[in-house]
């Protein structure tokens, strides 16, 4: 059976039909594209056809049009819309025309630092030699032997705030030729920056802008965000500056089904229901054995680890394509090499299912997935949809399924479900 089929037999099943309380089908959507910018580099317009890119989304031309007018922009489109390229572009251009010009991207987790840094690399390795830039992943897993190479020598420095603000601002003496020479700052996932911690990431900014300017630069600021409810407000209290706001999306959307389950009642007296964890590993082993690629969310590092290893369990006997099916836990606290072991994994397709923190919650690219559960509400409307938006961003049907806890906000939410989805994107 293919893929459909596949999801409408897990979802039709009894044994998860019975308390299946709302399902909802986005349907799929086309996208709006435009041809390459008059004024796009010819090497830079090459290396991405090479890599199958003829046109470009709408929002991604309205992008690179705002940034040849010196504005700071932020860029608000769902996920899996093509955001990474609507800054790589004026980027690239801008280190083509300027032999002397460097970029600082910051991202929030270093797993989207190591996704983004292989990102450039595959576009920079489809030119052929014609993009001739070094990019460098300065963060706590760079190695002593790599930071004077990358601080000196790097055109583009993939950070993160803490290290910006620890390892980066204090000793800027030692980066006098990169901060001289600054153009560009991305800070992606700037829906993150909320509250204190927010806070916090907006002085590390104020001082980042007041040593380029000690040095003699002015860099322009592009942000990315998911969808909020007041991007343009946050994007400036961010950088301390106006900025232009893009949110028309041309990317296409694949079609999404939205499951709402209430898992049984054990206590009717208390309204105990049953475990959301042990209900979210029922699904996800029922996905996994229908060849449905699929990523588990849960609440913490201890339920991520337990449900990993309950469904490795269930799954022990069971092949698909005369393997085994692979599910590994990802969360804070794996060492590098384990983190980026998994994520290539999910990649490539030799693992079929991850159990995560929201740890993966963020814009990585993790492959193919068709199916997320998300056990019990994740705590805010945006970091539900972020979560479900990691299935389907390679196109088709895809299935997110939210499994609800005992806590009378996930139950509020099963018996208002158009309340849940009529409902604004909060405020950051």
């Amino acid at each position: 059976m293919d893929k459909r089929e596949a999801i409408e037999a897990v979802i039709r099943d009894p044994s998860h039909a019975r308390n299946i309380v709302y399902e909802k089908t986005i349907p799929a959507t086309a996208g709006s594209f435009t041809d390459f910018p008059k004024d796009l580099p010819q090497a830079l317009a090459q290396a991405l056809r090479a890599r199958g890119i003829e046109k470009l989304y709408t929002h991604q031309a309205d992008v690179w049009e705002e940034t040849r007018r010196s504005s700071h922009v932020i860029v608000v489109t769902p996920t899996a819309s093509g955001k990474t390229l609507s800054y790589n572009l004026p980027v690239i251009a801008e280190l083509l025309a300027d032999d002397t010009a460097r970029a600082l991207y910051l991202f929030p987790t270093k797993a989207l630092s190591q996704d983004q840094q292989s990102e450039l690399n595959e576009l920079i390795l489809a030119s052929q030699g014609t993009l001739p830039l070094k990019i460098c992943t300065y963060d706590g897993d760079t190695p002593e032997s790599l930071r004077i190479s990358a601080r000196d020598t790097g055109r583009i420095i993939i950070s993160n705030p803490d290290m910006l603000h620890a390892g980066i601002l204090p000793n800027h003496p030692k980066w006098v030729k990169f901060f001289s020479r600054l153009k560009y700052i991305i800070i992606d996932e700037a829906h993150a920056y909320r509250g204190v911690f927010g806070s916090h990431v907006a002085n590390v900014i104020r001082r980042l802008k007041r040593i380029a300017a000690f040095y003699g630069a002015h860099p322009q600021f592009i942000l990315c965000s998911a969808t909020i409810g007041n991007p343009k407000e946050l994007a400036e209290m961010l950088i301390g500056e106006p900025v232009s706001l893009i949110d028309n999306n041309g990317a296409p959307q694949s079609e999404k089904r939205i499951i709402l389950y209430n898992p049984p009642l054990v206590d009717f007296v208390q309204g105990i229901r049953k475990s959301s964890i042990i209900e979210s590993r029922r699904w996800t082993v029922a996905f996994l054995k229908a060849g449905i690629k699929t990523i588990l969310f849960a609440h913490s590092r201890v339920k991520t680890e337990v449900a990993a290893s309950y469904i490795r369990e269930d799954l022990a006997n069971i092949f698909t394509d005369n393997s085994r099916i692979r599910i590994e836990p990802y969360r804070g606290g794996l060492l590098p090499n384990e983190r980026r072991e998994i994520e290539r994994g999910l990649r490539d397709g030799t693992i079929q299912g991850v159990v995560s923190t929201n740890a993966l919650e963020l814009g990585i690219d993790i492959g193919g997935l068709d199916a997320a559960v998300v056990a019990g509400y994740p705590g805010s409307f945006n970091s539900f949809w972020q979560q479900i938006g990691r299935a389907g961003r390679r196109g088709g049907v895809s299935v997110a399924v939210f499994v609800a806890s005992s806590a009378p906000l996930d139950q509020f939410i099963m018996n208002d479900p158009a309340w849940f989805f009529g409902k604004q994107h909060e405020m950051a």
